[in-house]
């Protein structure tokens, strides 16, 4: 009975990882995608850019160090709250508020997976 037991419960963790991680590339997805569309100007090493141009510069980060980012929040914290070269946290400005892209993806992401959407 044992020998059978452990690849089965192998077996289920492996699919829940896996499940997990499709569940995060998800999550992270659309938060490039919710930069993209939000209208909102992102600063970024004393630079301004369009959020066409930051959801650009997030998706080139993420696919370059997509290991860093197993989950949406390490994709924030990690990759798109300050920039790998000069350490430099991003900010955004909406509506005339200006905030760290971390405290405004990271609400983002709570919204997302309160309303799935």
């Amino acid at each position: 009975m044992m020998r059978y037991l452990i690849p089965g419960l192998l077996a289920l963790s492996l699919a829940a990882l896996a499940q997990g991680a499709g569940t995060s590339a998800r999550e992270i997805d659309y938060l490039i995608a919710f930069v993209g569309g939000s209208g909102c100007t992102f600063h970024r090493n004393g630079s301004d850019y369009p959020a066409s141009e930051a959801a650009d510069h997030l998706q080139l980060k993420y696919r370059r160090g997509a290991r860093y980012a197993d989950t949406a929040e390490h994709f924030i914290d990690r990759l798109a709250s300050e920039s790998s070269w000069s350490g430099k946290p991003y900010t955004v400005t909406c509506a005339g508020k200006t905030e760290s892209s971390r405290a405004w993806l990271h609400r983002a992401l709570d919204s997302y997976r309160q309303t799935g959407s």
